[in-house]
């Protein structure tokens, strides 16, 4: 068991909207193992980054149980152990290419040479030349891959991205995908990204689908928790 990283038994996020409770993941039932690369794929609004936060630990299921077997628990995840990439843009203003990538190794107390880590990350994705840059001065596709150089940065175990192409071109998508998956090669890190891109489910080993909130056709689900 020490290989499942993640694994959630009918889990479920429900919020109130004025008098009305509103499901953003209904049910999901899985296992995540190191290693696993998951492509989680569904329509807008199905629940795709609610779930995302679900696994990060940084939203609390409102039924169902999820925990993280080799991981510790929920306040003990992030950014050292998972990191979440966001669909929107999340680097800090006041703070350089460098400084944003850094701020996962400093904020674990890294004891490794963070400037060569920085460095290293950010060249995975072909971004050296933008370490002194500001975000205002960064592209929307730029922000996305320094925001990935970011959740790379401390070799975490579980990677979790939430529509990271959706701002690249097909060439650079392609690129930047087999960059981080070149990346990941043998470290058994698992990867999940949610995305609408048909190119990048099919470089992923598996294939979720979320329908109106339900998780369907995930493996590894008998007797998760």
């Amino acid at each position: 068991m020490s290989d499942t990283l993640i694994k959630a038994q009918s889990v479920g996020r429900r919020y109130q909207q004025g008098r009305v409770s509103v499901a953003a993941v209904a049910s999901a039932t899985f296992r995540l193992h190191a290693g696993d690369h998951v492509a989680l794929v569904g329509r807008s609004g199905s629940g795709k980054s609610t779930l995302l936060h679900l696994m990060a630990g940084l939203d609390a299921p409102t039924s169902g149980a999820i925990c993280w077997p080799a991981l510790g628990t929920a306040d003990t995840l992030l950014p050292a152990k998972i990191s979440l990439v966001f669909q929107v843009p999340s680097l800090l203003e006041p703070l350089t290419v460098s400084e944003n990538v850094a701020l996962p190794l400093l904020m674990a107390k890294a004891t490794c040479d963070i400037g060569k880590a920085v460095a290293d990350a950010l060249a995975t994705f072909g971004l050296e030349r933008l370490m002194a840059r500001l975000p205002e001065e960064l592209s929307g596709g730029q922000m996305q891959r320094v925001a990935m150089a970011r959740a790379i940065v401390g070799n975490p175990r579980v990677i979790l991205a939430d529509e990271p192409t959706g701002q690249l071109d097909q060439p650079t998508g392609r690129a930047f995908l087999d960059a981080l998956v070149a990346h990941l090669a043998g470290t058994g890190t698992a990867l999940v990204i949610a995305t609408h891109d048909r190119a990048v489910a099919e470089r992923m080993d598996s294939v979720w689908y979320l329908e109106r909130g339900t998780l369907i056709d995930a493996p590894n689900t008998a007797g998760a928790i």
